[in-house]
């Protein structure tokens, strides 16, 4: 899974003490919904399962729904999925990264026309 990246573009939308949601959170959200599994999600962003399942929780605490649930393992074994919310979350900050990157487009251009550009190996 590719990641979104908008050059000189880094959002994270804040409660008042920590970040509700932001390129992290949003991938994770992304790789859960891709194989309905916390952990084979963090597998795919290398990160810890213990990491991986602290954002989900943080997720589902800080937003008036949970965004993942998850169904411990049986016979057909546990797993996750994204909720409604959980999707209209991510949609609505996808939709503010793009907005916000068309925003500085011209500003990021003129900012790195300032910058050394890379010595380029032969």
């Amino acid at each position: 899974m590719a990641k979104t990246r908008y050059p000189g573009l880094t959002l994270r939308i804040m409660t008042s003490a920590r970040p509700a949601m932001g390129p992290g959170k949003a991938q994770l959200l992304e790789h859960i919904e891709a194989t309905g599994s916390i952990s084979a999600a963090a597998r795919a962003m290398e990160m810890s399962y213990r990491r991986a399942w602290q954002l989900v929780e943080a997720m589902n605490r800080d937003f008036v729904e949970p965004l993942v649930s998850t169904e411990t393992g049986g016979k057909r074994g546990g797993g996750a999925r994204v909720t409604s919310m959980g999707r209209a979350v991510l949609g609505q900050f996808r939709a503010l990264e793009l907005r916000a990157s068309g925003a500085i487009h011209t500003g990021v251009g003129a900012f790195d026309r300032l910058l050394k550009k890379p010595i380029k190996k032969r």
